[in-house]
């Protein structure tokens, strides 16, 4: 990683469409440069993938929130077992397994209260490993366009 691959991870965050022609002109490089670079960035994971951001709202999932969710007992089958679950789930963005006094963050998004009640009865209170869960619901969601990777990291 120098300077260089830092700027075309930043344009791409910023805009996923650009062209490999456009990506150049933006960086000051030659076409072919500009796309070895960004071959070599995707060859070794650093770009995973081109995604399109959906507004959720506008698909009809109008309600957010997150899941603080503890399970029992605390074991790799427990935990892996349950992250399959939730993620097979189609009202869920996002998994994340934590350290401290909850065991999982689950981001999920549905149409209305009585969705989000249902989601919450009918599937995360009938699994035997959850032991409890907390609901927040997310009036807003802001979220930093880009990552950036500090200087002391490039190679």
């Amino acid at each position: 990683m120098d300077e260089l691959d830092a700027a075309i991870v930043r344009e791409l965050q910023l805009n996923a469409r650009l062209s490999n022609r456009e990506l150049a002109a933006r960086l000051g490089l030659a076409p072919s440069t500009c796309l070895v670079r960004t071959r070599a960035l995707r060859d070794r994971g650093v770009l995973a993938g081109f995604h399109a951001e959906i507004d959720l709202v506008k698909v009809g999932l109008a309600v957010q929130a997150l899941l603080a969710v503890q399970v029992r007992p605390l074991s790799r089958t427990v935990i892996e077992g349950f992250q399959t679950f939730a993620v097979s789930l189609p009202e869920v963005l996002a998994v994340f397994t934590l350290a401290g006094g909850d065991d999982f963050l689950v981001h999920v998004a549905v149409r209305d209260l009585a969705a989000m009640h249902a989601l919450l009865m009918d599937k995360f209170s009938k699994r035997k490993e959850v032991v409890g869960f907390r609901t927040s619901v997310i009036y807003q969601h802001t979220r930093r366009p880009l990552v950036t990777i500090p200087p002391d990291m490039y190679s």
